[in-house]
């Protein structure tokens, strides 16, 4: 054995280990502390590649216990914390059967990474909305709910959001089926710097940053539209 393969697997197992904690803590009403734990595992997700490809020991069963750790993390997790909000975890739940709609988002997870893991076209984009993407979506509404600007009219239209189980079933579908899709998105990696090549990567991070400077958590939702905007120019133009 390797023993440097076991560092980015740690990282990895950590990942995991942070979902699991977030569904745990959902189940005791603490949403904050449930979508912190899931940025966590966002973090982890992102260092164990990192470190993974800086040992030189990246290969195929990393590469499973990744997709294993983000169906947990960026899949069931995430869904928890909708159907929470959707009022699954309510006595009177089952008067409201939509409520539950939100724990399909692991179904649909579980799907797109299987797909992921088999198609060798992912290199430079991707095909249907990334699991940490859909998860990001997710963690924000409570971050946003508990530290949000009160006098911001943005935050106001999320509280709005948040608080109808109707809106949240439906968009858990929504989040779903663009997971699944074949849409295509722009992949954060860079192979080179240049402008002509990376603008909307470039145009995406500008206002990322700009959006989160002005709006703090709230910029989030916004962030992931233009997203998916900006993807659709870069592959409708290319």
């Amino acid at each position: 054995m390797n023993w440097k393969s076991l560092i980015p697997n740690a990282i990895t197992q950590s990942n995991l280990l942070c979902g699991v904690l977030s569904i745990y803590f959902v189940s005791q009403d603490r949403l904050v502390l449930a979508s912190l734990l899931i940025l966590l595992a966002a973090f982890l997700d992102f260092f164990d590649g990192l470190a993974a490809r800086a040992l030189k020991v990246d290969g195929d069963l990393g590469t499973q216990l990744d997709s294993l750790a983000d169906i947990i993390s960026f899949g069931l997790a995430p869904s928890f914390i909708a159907a929470h909000m959707a009022g699954a975890f309510n006595l009177n739940s089952m008067d409201r059967l939509y409520a539950f709609t939100p724990f399909l988002m692991a179904a649909f997870a579980a799907f797109r990474l299987a797909k992921f893991n088999i198609d060798t076209e992912q290199k430079t984009f991707f095909k249907g909305l990334p699991t940490p993407a859909n998860a990001l979506f997710w963690l924000s509404l409570p971050l946003i709910d508990e530290y949000g600007n009160t006098e911001s009219s943005l935050v106001d239209l999320i509280h709005f959001f948040s608080s109808s189980a109707i809106l949240i079933s439906l968009f858990s579908l929504l989040m779903g089926a663009l997971m699944i899709s074949s849409f295509p998105l722009l992949a954060l990696k860079f192979k080179s710097f240049e402008w002509g090549k990376n603008k909307w990567k470039y145009t995406l991070l500008i206002c990322s940053a700009v959006l989160l400077v002005v709006f703090h958590l709230a910029a989030i939702p916004i962030i992931l539209l233009l997203y998916l905007i900006f993807s659709s120019i870069h592959f409708y133009k290319s």
